[in-house]
C-alpha cells in the first residue's frame, strides 16, 4: 500500500492507528468502570435500604422507650416471626451502632421467658418446630456470644454500662439453666425439661469452647479489682453462677477445673467478694468441695505445669490468696487435705519466687507484697492487693498454724495431759509452766522421748515449716507480719524448740550433723527446715525482747533453755565447718547456716549485754584451742572462717594475743618496727603544752594513716616558752597521747556526752564547736593509734557506741531497742511502758515525731516523713519503739559517729575488730576489769635508784597493796602510776613501757636522774633523817613511780594513799 517513498507517513498512519486503539480501549475502562459503579452504589443503596428496613423492623418489635430509665413493657409477636427478623438483623449487626437494640432485644427475649405458659410469643417456643430447632439453637448460640464479647469493652463503672452488663448476665442465666423457665412447671412441663436441659447444656458446651472463662475473668477485673467494687452482690452472684454451671453440667471435669482456676479463682480477692457480697454462691463453691477438688487437681504435677505456664506469677499469687481464704470457709476440705495443701502452698509461693528480685533493675517492678518483681503489675492488681494481702494473711493466722502444726500441737500435748486449744489467762500460764517444765526436763539431760527424724510428727512439721519458709522468702514485703503471726502468743515457737530438743542429746545435735555428713554441703533435708524456721522466729522474737520479758518473765523460753539452744548453736556452726560437712564458700550463702549464725549471735550479743550462761559457756570444749590456733597459724580458710564468724569459741585471751600479733605483722610490713630497719622513719612534732589539742590536729590530722602508724617523737614546749628534756621519746608521745585523749573526751569540751553512768558518747550539739567532724576523725585517729600501740586510756564508751564501732548497726542481728539502756535508761523505760501498754495507746497522744530542747528553742523531728501527722497506735508501737531508739543513738550523732569511727579504722582495720564483743573492745581500749594481778605487777616491775625487790621499803609497798589497799584504792594506785586504773589485758608483761619504781631524794624539780651516789643511798638504806614532808610522785608518760625511801612502813601507807586518792602526779612532792 505504501511505496518505499512513504516510510514517513506509514509510521505516522501507525502510530495513529495505536492512539484510535488505545482510545477505544479507554472509553470501554471507563463504561465498565461507571457501570461497576453504578451497580456498587445501587448495591450500597440497597444495602442500606435493606438494612435500614431491617433496623426499622427490629424498632418497631422492640419499642425502646425514649427515656432510658423507663420501665420497658414491650408487645409481643409470634415468636417465630421474631426469629426470622433475628435472622435478618443479625446479618446486618454491628457492634457499636446496634449496641441499644441488642440490650433491648436481650430484654425482649427475658421478658416473653417470664410466660407462666409456653405460647407462641416465647422466644424458647421456635425449637418445637422440627424445620426452625436447628437454625434457632445456632441464632441463640450467636446471640449469647455476641452478649459475651460486649464484656470485653464494657465499663462497669459506667452507670449506662453497668446495666447492660446485668442485662446480658441476666440472659446468659437464662439459657444455661431452666431454673428459671416458669412454663416448664406448667402441665406437661415435665416431658420438656429433658430436652431443655440438654439445649442449655449444648449452649454452654458452645460458650465454654468460644473461650467463655477468659471473658469472665476479664469481667470480674474490670469490676471487682477496684478498691470500691462496682457490682453489685446480685451482678456477683449472676457471675459466679453461670462460670459454676459448665462445671456442675460436666461433674467436675478436670479440665473444666483447671479452666475455673486459670481464670475464675485467679481474680484478685475474688473469694473474699464472694464472702462478703454473695453468700449463696461460696455456699454454692463448698457444696461442690471446689477447694478440695483443686487441691487434687494442683497435686498433679502436669495440670500444675499447665497453670505455671499460663498464669502469670501476680496472678499465681491471687490463685494462693483465694485458695487459702476458701480453705479457711471450708475448713472441712482443708482438715481432709491439709498435706496436699501445703504441697500446693509450696509450689504456689515457689513459682511466684523464681519472679522475686532482690534489687531494682531496668527489668524489675515494684510489687506492693512482693517486692522488686520482674513481671509489670497492672493497675487493677495493685488496687485488689490490699485485700489480697488481707487474704494471704490467713496463712499465718493462729487457726491455720494451728491447722498445719496439728501433729506437733498434738505430740506437745501428750507430754502432759493439757488441752492448749484455749488461751485464758489461765491457761496461758498453765501451759507457760508445762512448757518450762518440759524445757527444765530437756537442759537436765533427764530422759525424755526420742523422736525418730522420720516419724509422721515430723516429717509433717518440717512439711509445714517449708510453708512458712517458703512464704518468709517470697513475700518479702510482708515478712514481719509473718513473723508476727508465727510469735504470737508464744504458742508455736516454744513447740518447735522442744520436738528439736527431743530429737536427740543436745537438741539433736548428733543427728542434724549425721543428716549433714550424709551429702556434703546439702542442708535440704526437711529436718533443716524445722531448724531454720525456729531459727527464724527465735531471732525475730529475741530481738525485740526487752530485759524483763527476757530475764525475768523467761518469755519466750526458760533461761535455761536458751542456754540449751545457744549450746547446740555454737557446736552445730563450728562442726559444721570444722569438720568439712559445710565449705566456706556455701556457708556464706547458706540459709540455714546463716539463720541458725544469727540466732546463735543474737544470744551471745544479749550475753554479753548481761549475762545468763555459765563461765566458759560459749567455748568450744571439743577441740583443743591449740590445734585452732594451730590451722589458723597455717591460714586454713575454715579456722579463719570461724574466726570472723563465731570469735567466742576461742578464750578472749587468745583472741588479744592474735589481735597483738596481727599489729605486729602490720608494723612489720609497714617497717616501722627497730628489728625492721637500723633506723625506722619517724615523725617529730613540737606540742606547746597550752594548746595540746591544737597543735596535734595541726600536726597529726594531715598524716596518712600510715605514717601516724609509725613512730610519733614529741617535743614539748613549757608555758615559758622553753623546750623540755624528755627523759624517753616513746614515753613523751604516750604522756601526749594520753593528755590529748584525757581532754578530748572530757564532756565541758561539748566533743562527747556522758550518760547517767558516766560513758562516753558523741555529743549530738558537737556542731557548736568549730570543725567540730575533723575533730571528731582526729579523736579517732587518736584512740586507734592508742589501740595499736597498746596503750591502754580509761575512756569508758557506752555500749551502742561500742556496737557502732564495731559495725554491728549493719548487722541484721543488731537491735535498737536493747542498746537503748546504755543511752538513756529513762527514755528506756518510757518506751516499755508504751510496749507494755494494755489499753489504746492512740489515748497516750504519740506520734512518729521527737522534740528536743536546742538552747531553749524547742524542735521537731520526724521519725518517718510526714510523722507528726501520724499517731501510734496498738499496730505500729514496735515500729515506733525501733525507730525512736535509732533516732537517739543514731540519728542524732549519725554525722559525728561517721567521723570518729572513719579515724579510729583508718588505723585499726574492721577485719581486727570482728573478733571482739563490745564489752571486749570496752577492754582492749581501757584494759581488764578485774582486780589488780600485784603478783603478775611485781613480776614485770623494774627497779632504780637503788631499790630491789628485796628492799624493805619495796617489800612494805608490796604488802600495803595486797593486805591494807581495797580493790578501788589498787585501780587507784595502777591509775596513778600508768593514767589507766585498768591492767593490760595480757598482764603487765605487755605494759609498755614497763612498770618502774625509783627511789628519790629529792623533788621532782631537782631531780636529774640516777647517780652513782644515790643509788649506793638507796640500795643500802642510807638516810640523815624520815623524808616524811615528800609524798609519791610518777610519771605516767613512764609508768614511773617516785618513791622516798621511808623509815617507816606507815609513813609509806599514809603519803602513798594520799597521793593517789589527789588525782595528781608531777605536782606533788
Amino acid at each position: 500500500m505504501f511505496s518505499h517513498l512513504d516510510t514517513g507517513k506509514k509510521a505516522e498512519f501507525i502510530d495513529k492507528a495505536k492512539a484510535a486503539r488505545e482510545e477505544r480501549a479507554c472509553d470501554k475502562r471507563r463504561d465498565q468502570a461507571a457501570v461497576q459503579i453504578q451497580s456498587l452504589v445501587r448495591r450500597y443503596l440497597v444495602r442500606c435500604r435493606f438494612n435500614k428496613q431491617i433496623r426499622k423492623e427490629i424498632d418497631a418489635l422492640l419499642s425502646i422507650p425514649k427515656e432510658p430509665d423507663a420501665e420497658y413493657k414491650p408487645s409481643f409477636q409470634s415468636a417465630t416471626d421474631v426469629f426470622h427478623l433475628l435472622q435478618k438483623f443479625l446479618m446486618v449487626f454491628k457492634e457499636v451502632e446496634d449496641m441499644q437494640r441488642f440490650e433491648y432485644l436481650c430484654r425482649y427475649i427475658l421478658a416473653t421467658m417470664n410466660s407462666e405458659t409456653l405460647t407462641k410469643s416465647v422466644f424458647v417456643s421456635v425449637i418445637l418446630s422440627k424445620d426452625l430447632v436447628v437454625s434457632w439453637i445456632d441464632q441463640m448460640k450467636r446471640l449469647l456470644w455476641r452478649g459475651c464479647l460486649y464484656f470485653k469493652t464494657l465499663k462497669p463503672e459506667s452507670q449506662r454500662d453497668l446495666k447492660m452488663i446485668t442485662c446480658l448476665l441476666h440472659l446468659l442465666i437464662t439459657f444455661t439453666s431452666t431454673q428459671s423457665w416458669k412454663f416448664l412447671s406448667a402441665k406437661n412441663g415435665d416431658s420438656l425439661k429433658p430436652g431443655m436441659n440438654q439445649l442449655c447444656k449444648n449452649l454452654m458446651g458452645h460458650l465454654n469452647s468460644k473461650g467463655f472463662y477468659p471473658i469472665l475473668q476479664t469481667l470480674l477485673i474490670k469490676g471487682m479489682c477496684k478498691t470500691k467494687p462496682c457490682f453489685k452482690p446480685t451482678t456477683l452472684t449472676a457471675i459466679i453462677t453461670i462460670a459454676m454451671r459448665p462445671l456442675i453440667a460436666a461433674d467436675l471435669s478436670d479440665n473444666l477445673v483447671t479452666v475455673f482456676l486459670l481464670n475464675i479463682l485467679s481474680v484478685p480477692a475474688i473469694v473474699h467478694h464472694i464472702r462478703i457480697m454473695s453468700p449463696d454462691c461460696l455456699v454454692l463453691l463448698m457444696t461442690h468441695r471446689i477447694f478440695k477438688r483443686s487441691l487434687v487437681l494442683l497435686s498433679n504435677n502436669q495440670v500444675t505445669k499447665i497453670i505455671f505456664n499460663t498464669l502469670e506469677g501476680n496472678y499465681a499469687l491471687c490463685l494462693l490468696a483465694n485458695l487459702i481464704q476458701l480453705g479457711n470457709s471450708e475448713m472441712e476440705g482443708l482438715v481432709e487435705s491439709t498435706n496436699q495443701f501445703m504441697y500446693v502452698a509450696i509450689e504456689l509461693l515457689g513459682y511466684c519466687q523464681q519472679y522475686v528480685q532482690g534489687k531494682r533493675s531496668n527489668l524489675t517492678y515494684w510489687h506492693p507484697v512482693l517486692g522488686w518483681f520482674a513481671q509489670k503489675t497492672d493497675s487493677s492488681l495493685n488496687e485488689a492487693m490490699p485485700i489480697v494481702t488481707e487474704q494471704l494473711s490467713e496463712l499465718w493466722s493462729m487457726k491455720m498454724i494451728r491447722l498445719l502444726f496439728e501433729p506437733l500441737f498434738c505430740y506437745t500435748s501428750t507430754l502432759d495431759s493439757l488441752d492448749v486449744s484455749g488461751r485464758s489467762e489461765s491457761a496461758s500460764m498453765s501451759t507457760k509452766n508445762f512448757l518450762k517444765k518440759a524445757f527444765d526436763k530437756v537442759s537436765s539431760h533427764q530422759n525424755v522421748s526420742k523422736l525418730k527424724v522420720d516419724s509422721d510428727v515430723v516429717v509433717t512439721t518440717c512439711q509445714a515449716c517449708t510453708v512458712y519458709l517458703v512464704a518468709l522468702q517470697t513475700l518479702a514485703q510482708l515478712r514481719l507480719d509473718i513473723m508476727a503471726g508465727l510469735c504470737y502468743q508464744d504458742v508455736l515457737l516454744p513447740r518447735l524448740w522442744m520436738m528439736i530438743s527431743h530429737i536427740g542429746p543436745q537438741c539433736g545435735l548428733k543427728i542434724f550433723l549425721e543428716v549433714l555428713a550424709g551429702k556434703e554441703n546439702n542442708i535440704s533435708h526437711p529436718l533443716f527446715y524445722l531448724l531454720q524456721l525456729s531459727c527464724d522466729t527465735a531471732w525475730h522474737i529475741i530481738t525485740i525482747l526487752d530485759d524483763v520479758e527476757m530475764y525475768e518473765q523467761e518469755q519466750p523460753f526458760p533461761l535455761q533453755m536458751l542456754i540449751t539452744i545457744s549450746g547446740f548453736l555454737n557446736s552445730f556452726i563450728f562442726h559444721s565447718i570444722w569438720d568439712g560437712h559445710l565449705t566456706v564458700q556455701t556457708a556464706c550463702t547458706n540459709e540455714v547456716f546463716n539463720s541458725a549464725h544469727s540466732l546463735l549471735i543474737t544470744l551471745y550479743d544479749r550475753d554479753c549485754r548481761r549475762s545468763y550462761t555459765p563461765s566458759n559457756h560459749w567455748l568450744i570444749k571439743d577441740v583443743k584451742t591449740s590445734a585452732f590456733l594451730s590451722e589458723l597459724s597455717h591460714n586454713k580458710k575454715s579456722a579463719r572462717f570461724l574466726l570472723q564468724r563465731v570469735p567466742h569459741i576461742i578464750p578472749h585471751t587468745e583472741r588479744v594475743v592474735l589481735f597483738r600479733k596481727t599489729v605486729l605483722k602490720d608494723k612489720e610490713v609497714l617497717g616501722v618496727l627497730e628489728s625492721t630497719r637500723v633506723s625506722p622513719q619517724s615523725t617529730l612534732i613540737t606540742v606547746h603544752r597550752s594548746r595540746l589539742i591544737e597543735d596535734g590536729y595541726r600536726h597529726l590530722a594531715a598524716l596518712l594513716p600510715n605514717a601516724l602508724k609509725g613512730i610519733i617523737r614529741v617535743k614539748f614546749v613549757n608555758e615559758q616558752g622553753l623546750d623540755e628534756a624528755g627523759i624517753d621519746q616513746d614515753g613523751v608521745f604516750k604522756e601526749f597521747l594520753e593528755e590529748t585523749i584525757k581532754r578530748v573526751f572530757d564532756p565541758s569540751l561539748n566533743l562527747f556526752k556522758a550518760t547517767a553512768e558516766q560513758k562516753l558518747y558523741p555529743s549530738p550539739t558537737s556542731y557548736l564547736q568549730e570543725n567540730h567532724l575533723a575533730l571528731f576523725e582526729f579523736v579517732g585517729r587518736m584512740l586507734g593509734k592508742a589501740v595499736y600501740e597498746g596503750i591502754v586510756v580509761d575512756v569508758p564508751f557506752a555500749s551502742f557506741f561500742l556496737s557502732q564501732l564495731l559495725g554491728h548497726r549493719h548487722s541484721a542481728t543488731y537491735s535498737s531497742m536493747d542498746e537503748l539502756p546504755s543511752l538513756d535508761p529513762e527514755l528506756y523505760k518510757s518506751l516499755t511502758y508504751v510496749k507494755h501498754y494494755k489499753g489504746d495507746v492512740v489515748d497516750l497522744d504519740l506520734t512518729f515525731s521527737y522534740d528536743e530542747d536546742i538552747m531553749g528553742k524547742l524542735v521537731t523531728h520526724e521519725l518517718i516523713p510526714g510523722g507528726k501527722a501520724i499517731s501510734v497506735t496498738n499496730e505500729n508501737r514496735i515500729n515506733y519503739l525501733h525507730l525512736m531508739a535509732h533516732f537517739k543513738m543514731r540519728v542524732l550523732i549519725k554525722e559525728q559517729s561517721n567521723a570518729f569511727i572513719h579515724g579510729f579504722k583508718s588505723i585499726i582495720s574492721s577485719e581486727w575488730l570482728e573478733m571482739f564483743s563490745a564489752p571486749e573492745l570496752q577492754k582492749l581500749i581501757s584494759g581488764d576489769t578485774t582486780d589488780i594481778d600485784l603478783e603478775d605487777l611485781r613480776k614485770h616491775t623494774q627497779y632504780y635508784g637503788g631499790f630491789h625487790n628485796s628492799h624493805r621499803v619495796i617489800g612494805w609497798l608490796w604488802d600495803i597493796l595486797e593486805n591494807d589497799f581495797t580493790p578501788h584504792e589498787r585501780s587507784l594506785f595502777l591509775k596513778f602510776v600508768t593514767s589507766c586504773s585498768k591492767a593490760p589485758l595480757l598482764g603487765f608483761a605487755h605494759l609498755e613501757p614497763p612498770f618502774s619504781i625509783r627511789c628519790v631524794e629529792v623533788s621532782d624539780d631537782q631531780d636529774t636522774g640516777d647517780t652513782v651516789g644515790s643509788v649506793l643511798k638507796g640500795f643500802f638504806n642510807i638516810r640523815k633523817r624520815d623524808p616524811v614532808g615528800r609524798l609519791p610522785t610518777s610519771s605516767t608518760c613512764f609508768n614511773l613511780l617516785k618513791l622516798p625511801n621511808y623509815q617507816k612502813k606507815s609513813t609509806l601507807r599514809e603519803k602513798l594513799r594520799y597521793s593517789i586518792t589527789s588525782n595528781t602526779g608531777f605536782e606533788l612532792s
